[in-house]
């Protein structure tokens, strides 16, 4: 008989399990640059993007075609003048514009065609639709410069774009787009994919750009930014003149995402096989995420946090769910605390007791206020509490319940027995209350 040994590729698959059904049945943007398009990870690309769409998530992808149109104005003898980071789209140009999009249409449903022979999603049938989905009007003349046809958006068929998307369809949007009047005029894909994010209340904008996200001098990808932060980077890329580079652009977008109500802007790169795959199927993301400024602050607690916590884990206490603390006991152990505060109402709350030779630490006094418990709460202190372990190099954390058995086990933890405990945390171990010992590996 064949033994079979846990692999890398059984690890991940498990781990991605949780968000594989997080993201089903969500609606995520994402926008592909003409860079990107060209670039030879692109069918690689193609590929994550099905992978997503046979997952159940929702999509609409918009494609940009600035270095293809530059190229091919350039073959052609054309100027386009830029004002305020615009192109200038004369009739002659606008000519060039249309039959680069139109092109880049036709290659990227081409490549969702295919069948996915010898890949990942062979087999799978992927239906991908274009339509007049978005209406545009004239930029006009501004500063006395003309934009001829360049244009902005005027209105977007949101119903029509929602009924594909529930139909299954990948929604494929582009930089031209036609007025009330018939013309044709060359948008920002920036601008349509940010408008169609907020407008269908997208869980995701995604963006592809030649870097992974946004890089600090010192090398380090920037994780998470809020819009405040991408703003002081978006000031450096103007100050440096790059503001038609990649990053600069969806930070724009992102940004203005983010504040109308899209809960998070992804930045990844183009180059590197997988980026979309690990930025949205692991704990730790490979890109920078720019997310909404939230009135809830999760943190480390302080003294003037007790009364918050007091009432917030009384009656949790009174119920048997918690072992009773005293206020003298808190003020002690405050530093192990970490709370959750909304508008300065502490609404969740839990404590790290570290057992440093054992290698191990205890997550105990978990508590959510009863009318926040629908929000993933309890899961966002379990996961700060993990990264505290961690960073202290321990290798087990363990929990001692009576009432919560259920959630810990979903969120990977195993049931143990009392020779499992730190030698210290055996002799306090109350065998009148029974608890529950659950361990989950770091």
């Amino acid at each position: 008989m064949v033994k079979l040994r846990s692999t890398a590729l059984v690890k991940g698959f498990r781990q991605s399990a949780p968000y594989i059904n997080t993201h089903h049945g969500k609606t995520m943007v994402i926008m592909l640059g003409g860079e990107a398009i060209e670039h030879n990870n692109f069918p690689n690309i193609v590929n994550d993007i099905a992978m997503l769409s046979q997952l159940g998530v929702k999509i609409v992808l918009v494609y940009g075609a600035r270095p293809q149109i530059n190229q091919q104005l350039s073959l052609n003898n054309i100027a386009t003048p830029y004002h305020k980071s615009v192109r200038i789209t004369d009739e002659h140009a606008l000519q060039i514009v249309k039959q680069v999009a139109g092109e880049l249409q036709l290659e990227i449903t081409a490549r969702f065609s295919m069948g996915m022979l010898n890949t990942p999603m062979a087999g799978a049938q992927i239906n991908m639709v274009s339509g007049n989905f978005v209406i545009a009007q004239p930029l006009g003349v501004q500063d006395g410069v003309d934009y001829n046809h360049s244009g902005r958006i005027r209105r977007i068929d949101y119903p029509a774009i929602h009924a594909q998307l529930n139909a299954g369809n990948i929604v494929l949007l582009g930089p031209i787009a036609s007025s009330v009047t018939g013309e044709c005029f060359n948008l920002s894909a920036e601008d349509i994919a940010t408008q169609v994010a907020v407008g269908l209340r997208a869980d995701k904008l995604i963006g592809f750009c030649s870097q992974q996200g946004i890089r600090l001098d010192s090398g380090e990808i920037v994780a998470e930014l809020l819009p405040n932060e991408a703003e002081q980077h978006l000031r450096l890329y103007v100050e440096q003149e790059d503001i038609l580079s990649g990053s600069a652009r969806f930070l724009r977008g992102a940004i203005k995402a983010c504040r109308a109500g899209v809960p998070r802007s992804h930045l990844i790169s183009y180059k590197d096989d997988g980026s979309l795959i690990q930025e949205l199927f692991s704990m730790d993301g490979i890109g920078t995420q720019i997310v909404m400024e939230s009135i809830e602050k999760l943190r480390n607690a302080t003294i003037n946090d007790i009364g918050g916590i007091l009432e917030l884990i009384r009656p949790l206490e009174q119920e048997g769910i918690l072992v009773r603390r005293s206020r003298e006991q808190l003020e002690q152990e405050i530093n192990r605390f970490i709370v959750i505060d909304r508008d300065s109402v502490t609404i969740g709350c839990a404590a790290l007791y570290p057992f440093v030779e054992e290698s191990m630490a205890e997550m105990a006094c978990v508590a959510v206020h009863s009318d926040y418990r629908d929000g993933e709460r309890g899961l966002a202190l379990l996961n700060a509490v993990k990264q505290q372990a961690k960073s202290m190099g321990l290798s087990k954390l363990f929990v001692l319940t009576t009432h919560s058995i259920h959630w810990f086990r979903e969120q990977g933890f195993y049931e143990s027995d009392i020779s499992s405990l730190p030698v210290t945390k055996q002799a306090l171990y109350n065998f009148q209350r029974r608890s529950k010992i659950l361990v989950y590996n770091l």
